[in-house]
Parts: C-alpha cells; sequence; structure tokens
C-alpha cells in the first residue's frame, strides 16, 4: 500500500505536468484553444484519462486526454506544433531534474523517519516515471509527441499520410510496450537520461561530501 500510494501520487502529479507543458507552450505561441479549455492547469482531473493512469501507475507508461491545439493561430504552424509537442517532454524532464534535487538533499540532510522515507520513495518514482514519459513520447511515431516534431522537418504529405494510421500505431505502441518489446531500448535510453540528471545534480553530492569530511575534520 505504501509503494502503490507513492506511484499513484507520482502519476497524478507527473501526467497533469505533462500536458499543461503542452497548454503553456501553445498559449505562449499564439494560440489559447488548451487554455480555454482549462488545461492550463497542474489539476490531475483536468486531464484524467482512467485507462491512461493506470498504465502509468502500473506499466511505467500512460496518456492523459490530449490537448487540443489549433495550428492557425501560430505564427509558424509547423514550428508551432513541434515545440507544443516537445514542451510536455521538456516539462517532465524539468521536473524530474527539481525532484532528483530534492531527492539528494532529502538523503543527506534529512531525519530518518517514515514521512521523509515516503516522501524520498515518492520522489524517486516521480523521477523515474518522468524520465520514462518523456522518453517514451519522443519517440518519432503518431500519435506520440515525437510524431508532432516531424511535422517541422517532413513533407506534409508523408506526414499526413502517416497520421491516418495514428490509432493503429498507437495500439501496435502500447502492445509492444506490454510484451516488453521495448523494454531494452527504452531501459537504455531512459538509463541515459538518469545518468544525465545525476551528473547535473552532482553539486549536491560534492557539497555534501565536503561538509561531512570538513565535520572530520579533514582536507580534501
Amino acid at each position: 500500500m505504501f509503494y502503490t500510494l507513492a506511484r499513484v501520487l507520482a502519476a497524478l502529479t507527473v501526467i497533469p505536468f505533462h500536458e499543461a507543458g503542452h497548454a503553456l507552450a501553445a498559449w505562449l505561441l499564439g494560440d489559447p484553444t488548451a487554455k480555454q479549455q482549462g488545461r492550463l492547469s497542474l489539476n490531475p482531473f483536468r486531464h484524467f484519462d482512467l485507462l491512461g493512469t493506470l498504465c502509468m501507475v502500473f506499466a511505467g507508461v500512460g496518456w492523459a486526454k490530449p490537448v487540443s491545439t489549433d495550428p492557425r493561430n501560430f505564427k509558424n504552424p509547423k514550428q508551432g506544433m513541434a515545440l507544443t509537442a516537445l514542451a510536455g517532454p521538456v516539462a517532465n524532464l524539468i521536473l524530474a531534474y527539481l525532484s532528483m534535487v530534492v531527492w539528494k538533499l532529502l538523503y543527506y540532510w534529512a531525519p530518518v523517519n517514515e514521512a521523509t522515507i515516503f516522501l524520498a520513495l515518492f520522489l524517486q518514482y516521480l523521477v523515474y516515471m518522468d524520465v520514462s514519459l518523456a522518453v517514451f513520447n519522443l519517440i518519432p511515431v503518431p500519435p506520440l509527441d515525437g510524431s508532432r516534431v516531424l511535422l517541422a522537418v517532413l513533407p506534409e504529405r508523408i506526414y499526413f499520410g502517416m497520421m491516418k494510421y495514428e490509432k493503429v500505431i498507437l495500439v501496435v505502441m502500447l502492445a509492444a510496450v506490454w510484451s516488453g518489446v521495448l523494454d531494452g531500448p527504452l531501459s537504455v535510453m531512459n538509463s541515459v537520461v538518469w545518468d544525465l540528471l545525476d551528473a547535473g545534480t552532482q553539486y549536491i553530492d560534492s557539497i555534501a561530501y565536503s561538509a561531512y569530511y570538513a565535520s572530520l575534520g579533514a582536507v580534501i
């Protein structure tokens, strides 16, 4: 129950952060559609999809209600769609970085009790799910965010021809994830991103080690 609660809370944080990232980018780029629909919000119920959330909790990969955009509101429709699509994974990576910072601060300096142990577990799941969601969504096939980026580089005829099979490709992708076919590639990419986040927060480890050795009177 302890672990399940942490995973559920993490999923209810990660998914709205991702979707709000899309909505914020679209709004900043000139399209108010998502904002007008209430999607510029971290309230998980604004973005909630029951099956997608359950998949995120138990399979590590899930989805929410799609954020609506109107490319006609962008000064450059192709660029606007690509940047709006990228904003979701980028929002997850920012949250993953901040979560790892707090996680390390807890690890080195927080007192050990049930509350801090639960918070550390929640932050660990938060980093894991953020990284998983960002990496998965950057796969350049419809309907994932990475496919929207292709719109900026592919001829429209090829792109929209591929988008006609969006629902079929989604089913195939989910089947590949749940059957374990993509476990290897996704695991490698998740590890790469996790290592980059760890390297980017290495200054916290250095400060902690320096403080420890200073308390012992050692010179490093």
